[in-house]
């Protein structure tokens, strides 16, 4: 593995969640010879779990981080080619990934969709930039498509927490006061793919997620019938697919609550927060014993760690 920006990535995504399951339950005592190794860690928005816990991942290893909040600290990259670089853009992505790469041994990008221009956000420019021009390993912080590091946190959580075999895990789309992007929910579906897990997504009628990734799924838009003896309930908002990054509806009806939980089969909910508490999911909810987000959460940690792992293996 030279990159790690889908879940695909890994060779074996199914098998790999096991070893970091096992691992957690059996650690080594291993001494990781990584003083000198650099992660960093290039953030164009915020952050807060993925920026903490890839910096605990980083420092479990041995290694040393340089982070940086690209727009607030740094020159505004330009990232087309052959452009008459004469507007508020001072450096070339060419250059800046190439700088970066000297001066570490994995790089980490932070970048979102920006909601205003599909073809551009459907091409993933700014990671696949950094992937194109770095010397060195990326990783995927979150970028316009995907975000693998929290579904692998989200995989290792579920085989942990699972009461059967095969669970009943509903992805459900949930009210926001803003447009917010399609990375996690779509990481979320390829790695149920990659796992083979039972999956049914649920969202209002005009919210499909783009065809090509879920194709094959199920897809309700009463989310009452898809939370019927359910194991687990992944809430995440995501905008407008076909009417890109627009919130054309405003419907509270699909805020989950105790209520709607109860139709499970005493599911677990899931979230990979920030949460809108009281738009997204109800304070009784979140409060009850069905919360187990901030396991997801913790389980960030143990991903990145192994993800970071196995890119420094290729040195050997």
């Amino acid at each position: 593995m030279k990159n790690f920006i889908k879940c695909n990535d890994l060779i074996n995504f199914d098998m790999s969640v096991n070893q970091i399951i096992d691992s957690k339950k059996n650690p080594t005592k291993e001494i990781y010879n990584k003083k000198e190794k650099v992660l960093g860690l290039i953030f164009f928005n915020p952050s807060l779990r993925t920026r903490l816990s890839t910096q605990k991942a980083a420092m479990n290893l041995g290694m040393k981080t340089i982070c940086m909040n690209i727009k607030d600290e740094g020159w505004q990259l330009e990232f087309d080619d052959n452009v008459i670089m004469n507007g508020d853009k001072a450096e070339h992505v060419r250059e800046a990934a190439k700088v970066i790469s000297t001066y570490c041994d994995i790089i980490g990008i932070r970048s979102f969709a920006n909601l205003s221009n599909k073809k551009s956000d459907l091409e993933d420019k700014v990671i696949n930039s950094f992937v194109k021009h770095s010397t060195v390993p990326i990783v995927n912080l979150e970028s316009a498509l995907s975000h693998p590091l929290q579904s692998l946190a989200d995989a290792i959580t579920i085989k942990e927490m699972s009461k059967v075999k095969n669970p009943k895990i509903v992805l459900s789309w949930a009210p926001h006061p803003k447009p917010l992007p399609h990375a996690v929910a779509n990481s979320f579906i390829e790695m149920c793919r990659l796992c083979d897990f039972d999956l049914t997504i649920a969202n209002p009628i005009g919210y499909n997620l783009d065809k090509k990734i879920t194709k094959g799924y199920k897809i309700i838009n009463k989310q009452i019938d898809a939370f019927k003896n359910a194991d687990f309930i992944y809430a995440k908002n995501w905008s407008c697919f076909d009417d890109y990054g627009k919130v054309n509806i405003k419907d509270n009806s699909w805020t989950i609550d105790e209520n709607k939980m109860s139709l499970t089969n005493k599911a677990y909910f899931m979230h990979c927060l920030p949460v809108r508490r009281n738009m997204i999911v109800t304070d009784s909810v979140l409060e009850s014993n069905s919360n187990i987000s901030i396991t997801q959460a913790s389980n960030r940690v143990h991903a990145t760690q192994f993800i970071i792992n196995e890119l420094l293996k290729n040195e050997n």
